[in-house]
């Protein structure tokens, strides 16, 4: 089955699902459809979301492939080793050829992708994520639901990246290519942050932080995205409320990164120049 008829099914499926009523009743040729999706996802030959010539979109009919398979699956016990989890969704198992490092207790579910290359401390990536080659994921890191990680990057202790299945269109967070991202960061509700950007220790994105530039005479607001090479940390500003004027949480841009060939030469020139906590 070719991908396009593959979608075509699942959107159909999709839109029957409701109908149906109970789990039981599912038929048969729906419920490896599905399966067969999720195992492309697994694969990395599905993307939940991709990039195009007008920015990154998501996939909307590999999000529906995503919940039909939590509709077909059953509550049941997953035993890993000695410990027992009971959930819908197989854990990914490893067999040493995949090219990962897989530290324990580091989990992935089924349907995540992780590329040849990547390094998985302790940490939790789950359904629809996609972490690319050379990639670490640090200690108690979380990779939420159909993120989208690129290739060389640093994802520090703690870091929790937002997932999303629901609202189907809803682009999920996408971290490019030879980012830093600091230890304890937040970046939820679809945010962007663009190739070699470095996110400082504590920076918090989502879809309405205020990333406010302040290298040049005048400051330069974004929101939703930090643009490429740029060395962010956490900032306030002070706003007016009824009870008197509080410091809200923002993200300050106070450099750019170099573009080098050497990624680790210039990321390290970041953090010794702009004394960047990480």
């Amino acid at each position: 089955m070719d991908t396009k008829e593959l979608e075509s099914k699942i959107e159909s499926y999709y839109s029957e699902a409701a109908s149906i009523g109970k789990q039981s009743s599912f038929p048969k040729e729906m419920i490896e459809t599905v399966k067969m999706a999720i195992h492309l996802l697994d694969e990395g030959k599905l993307r939940t979301a991709e990039k195009t010539e007008n920015g990154w979109i998501a996939n909307e009919w590999v999000k529906k492939a995503i919940l039909l398979y939590f509709k077909i699956k059953k509550m049941k016990v997953i035993e890993s080793g000695d410990l027992k989890f009971f959930d819908k969704i197989p854990l990914k198992k490893w067999e040493g050829s995949e090219g990962v490092r897989v530290v324990p207790h580091a989990v992935v579910r089924k349907g995540a992708f992780i590329s040849p290359g990547a390094i998985l401390m302790p940490s939790y990536v789950n359904i629809g994520a996609f972490v690319g080659s050379g990639t670490l994921v640090d200690t108690w890191a979380t990779v939420g639901s159909c993120a989208q990680v690129g290739k060389n990057v640093h994802l520090s202790g703690g870091v929790g990246l937002g997932g999303v299945l629901e609202p189907l269109q809803a682009t999920p967070v996408i971290i490019e290519d030879d980012v830093f991202v600091g230890s304890r960061c937040i970046v939820v509700e679809g945010a962007i942050i663009e190739q070699g950007a470095v996110l400082g220790a504590g920076v918090t994105i989502t879809a309405s932080t205020k990333i406010i530039d302040v290298t040049g005479d005048e400051e330069k607001i974004y929101k939703g995205r930090v643009p490429a090479n740029s060395v962010v940390i956490p900032g306030t500003v002070q706003k007016k409320f009824s009870s008197g004027t509080y410091g809200v949480p923002v993200a300050l841009i106070i450099g750019k990164r170099k573009e080098s060939t050497d990624k680790k030469t210039s990321l390290n020139d970041v953090l010794r120049d702009f004394e960047v906590s990480v």
